[in-house]
């Protein structure tokens, strides 16, 4: 039997080279929410059922007061980034059917994760919601071959005026460009 290896053993150019892959999970960011949905699946397809209504409010989200819900599709290539919202709101769903890598990043100087990012796959096979509380920047790349599919309930009525929009922008590198490139390695 031969005894294990430590780096020391490598070649010397490969030494500091080597690293160990995170597998902890990503950290999450201070209000961020994720739900998982249930998929009920048959012979022809499936149903998902993205959220409930009480007369006040969502089930998953109470204190959220639907204003308007939105559908957006994304071609391949494509990165829509940063908005950040003041006064709003967001729950992202992308079907299950789709893939997008979603980022958000914490730009709220009294939240306990202030300047924390956090990426992650929606949709892929997996049914979820994705709760982004304001001061969150938030963005999606569509890095792969097919077009995919946002749906979005906000509690924030979108009006365009520039006066009174709560729609504001980062241009789609101010925290890098490496934030929207596929995991190589």
């Amino acid at each position: 039997m031969t005894s294990p290896l430590t780096s020391q053993d490598l070649i010397t150019d490969l030494q500091s080279a080597v690293t160990v892959q995170d597998y902890t999970g990503t950290t999450m960011i201070a209000g961020v929410k994720i739900v998982e949905l249930k998929t009920l699946i048959d012979d022809g397809g499936y149903f998902l059922e993205l959220q409930r209504w009480t007369k006040q409010a969502m089930t998953d989200f109470p204190e959220f007061s639907l204003q308007q819900m939105n559908y957006s599709e994304m071609d391949p290539g494509v990165i829509k980034a940063w908005h950040l919202h003041y006064q709003q709101e967001d729950i992202w769903f992308v079907p299950p059917s789709d893939k997008l890598l979603v980022c958000l990043r914490d730009c709220r100087t009294q939240s306990p994760t202030a300047g924390q990012l956090l990426r992650l796959v929606a949709g892929a096979g997996k049914a979820k919601l994705i709760y982004i509380p304001r001061g969150v920047a938030h963005g999606a790349a569509n890095l792969w071959k097919q077009p995919a599919a946002i749906i979005y309930f906000v509690n924030n009525q979108f009006t365009p005026q520039p006066d009174v929009t709560d729609e504001h922008r980062l241009p789609w590198d101010q925290f890098g460009t490496s934030v929207w490139e596929l995991t190589r390695g």
